[in-house]
């Protein structure tokens, strides 16, 4: 269908669902059935390309990283900043900033996208570069086995054009390289002295990974301290203060600026890159901070063991009041097995204050088997959100939730304080 006629008809959509109130995928999925080269045609012409990020874990503020860094160089970049990782939601989010002519106004396009997703885009959409974060057990009853993961992001890397970023630490992702052939390949990884905090889904239960066999990384997190990282770029070290919070988004630094340094090569302004990051915040939901009743009350976004590991690892529970939310609808994955390779010890002195979600008493059993005491059990998210918060007025407050639980509580969040509008 004509590319102008095509665009007028999903931005037509796209307002009937927003004044609606219907979900941001809504019109992807509309210009995806007229019109199934939308995508590619939209994307064709940008002077940097197409990239995509993909993994288990850190996809959505990877990329929300890469996007700000590269608009520190000057670049003009789209992306699909809603979170909606599928090619739906790539189409929903151009429909909001194409012209009416269907021209899109961009150096560059930086792409999350789930790993099955991934796949198919590539069929359709050759990406210049790709950056490969990671294989964990999310997700089993859908993708199977975490070797299946690994094989379709092996599928991404093998679409690329140009230039592949790789995860060192995660063996199945470093491994990939031995499927490319002309791709530029770059990792990132941390130093030695890191490497315990932050195991491989094979280290929980019993693996061993080997530091001296590693390849040697243009990106490497050498340390962490409150409130500030220090990276390795090639021969030099930097520390920056961070805004981030979660030992996991400060690794993901690390291959948010590998990606950068390879897309910009030798025009890389590396003084407004640093400082770019400094300022970087959380993505939605992860890590994310609000203010309720003058207290502070973050979202710790958890979908699987190491996830959560890394997340009570990140934020002490002392003198903050801890929810855990968990659902297990299908973007959850409906397998809750993995909570019971999580080590919940920290949160025994101050206990759980409230445990919700479809899987509230699942999630309760697994804790009492921990010895943590647990005040109150609600599984209505709505419900047991309220009373959280009124039995906990001048205290700090912590949730952890699953993503279909954290969707739902910031819409309760919404209705009593200010939180980002995702559209």
């Amino acid at each position: 269908m004509f590319q102008p006629l095509v665009t007028v008809l999903g931005k037509a959509v796209r307002s009937a669902a927003r004044l609606r109130g219907g979900g941001s995928a809504l019109p992807g999925l509309f210009v995806e059935k007229i019109s199934p080269d939308f995508i590619s045609r939209t994307l064709s012409d940008l002077p940097y390309g197409t990239v995509v990020i993909s993994g288990t874990n850190g996809k959505t503020t990877t990329t929300k990283m890469v996007v700000e860094l590269l608009e520190s160089q000057g670049l003009k970049v789209f992306t699909n900043r809603t979170g909606s990782n599928f090619t739906r939601g790539v189409a929903a989010a151009l429909l909001g900033e194409v012209s009416l002519s269907g021209k899109l106004v961009a150096d560059i396009a930086v792409l999350e996208l789930d790993e099955a997703h991934a796949v198919k885009f590539v069929s359709q959409i050759k990406p210049r570069y790709s950056l490969l974060l990671n294989v964990m057990r999310d997700q089993l009853d859908r993708f199977g086995e975490i070797d299946a993961t690994a094989a379709l992001l092996t599928k991404i890397a093998e679409a690329t054009t140009e230039g592949v970023v790789l995860n060192r630490e995660d063996r199945r992702v470093a491994k990939i390289k031995d499927s490319l052939t002309s791709q530029q390949v770059s990792y990132f990884g941390l130093s030695d002295d890191l490497l315990a905090t932050f195991p491989t889904d094979d280290e929980l239960h019993g693996g061993k990974r080997a530091a001296a066999k590693r390849p040697a990384a243009s990106v490497t997190l050498e340390k962490i301290e409150p409130h500030q990282a220090t990276f390795g770029i090639g021969n030099k070290q930097f520390s920056t203060p961070l805004k981030l919070a979660g030992l996991y988004n400060i690794f993901n630094a690390a291959a948010a600026l590998a990606l950068v340094a390879m897309i910009t090569k030798s025009k890389l302004d590396q003084p407004n890159l640093i400082k770019a990051l400094s300022n970087v915040q959380p993505a939605f939901g992860r890590g994310e901070v609000l203010t309720i009743g003058g207290q502070p009350l973050e979202l710790v976004l958890v979908k699987n063991p190491s996830g959560f590991r890394l997340g009570l690892a990140s934020f002490p529970p002392a003198g903050y009041a801890t929810m855990i939310a968990i659902n297990d609808n299908y973007a959850d994955g409906r397998d809750m097995s993995w909570l019971w390779d999580v080590d919940f010890s920290s949160l025994a002195e101050n206990g759980v204050a409230e445990v919700s979600g479809i899987r509230a008493y699942d999630m309760a059993l697994r804790l009492d088997y921990d010895n943590i005491a647990v005040e109150q059990i609600e599984t209505d998210l709505a419900k047991a959100l309220r009373d959280f918060i009124d039995r906990h007025p001048a205290t700090p407050k912590r949730i952890y939730c699953t993503y279909t639980a954290m969707l739902a509580l910031r819409r309760e969040l919404a209705k009593i304080t200010e939180v980002e509008v995702i559209s």
